[in-house]
């Protein structure tokens, strides 16, 4: 790993899970996130009908998490990589492929970056209400690096789409 950023950033990853047990899933995914990063801010589950996936992909619990740390961003990235292997994802080269879980870094402070293996911040989180409906319970007054409305205007300017519903515990 690298040699740690100087100053604490506000990160926010895009969490889901459409095979096996969702629910535990994404409770082990926060479980590893707390054990990096400390106190976790979580949003509402969702269950999200699947969007860029195969026919017939089952549907996807969905959440945004809320971490600060100093840790770099590729070094982030790596860490969820991990996360999503030890949580049996594996990567088939098959664009929306079935995963047991998935972990997208939305946004990494204010950086906004393009590179071969990260783009910050997430090049479709804009396009996409399984993302904006739980960054919205986290912060509707958010502004994404490199855009100018917030995730709550941006969620109510989306045309009408997959369903996205809370999902009861």
């Amino acid at each position: 790993m690298s040699c740690a950023a100087t100053e604490s950033q506000r990160v926010i990853f895009s969490l889901g899970s459409n095979v096996g047990d969702r629910l535990a899933t994404l409770e082990s995914a926060c479980d590893y996130l707390a054990d990096v990063f400390g106190g976790l801010k979580l949003s509402q589950l969702y269950e999200t009908e699947p969007v860029g996936c195969p026919e017939g992909a089952p549907a996807y619990l969905n959440a945004c998490v809320e971490v600060n740390t100093n840790m770099p961003p590729q070094d982030v990235l790596e860490l969820c990589m991990r996360i999503e292997k030890e949580l049996g994802r594996e990567r088939n080269g098959i664009y929306g492929a079935p995963r047991t879980c998935d972990i997208d870094i939305i946004m990494y402070g204010e950086l906004q970056q393009q590179s071969p293996t990260l783009t910050l911040p997430h090049p479709r989180a804009h396009e996409r209400e399984f993302v904006l409906r739980p960054l919205c319970d986290i912060d509707p007054q958010l502004t994404l690096p490199g855009h100018t409305v917030t995730v709550s205007t941006m969620l109510a300017a989306l045309p009408a789409g997959p369903a996205v519903q809370a999902f009861d515990l």
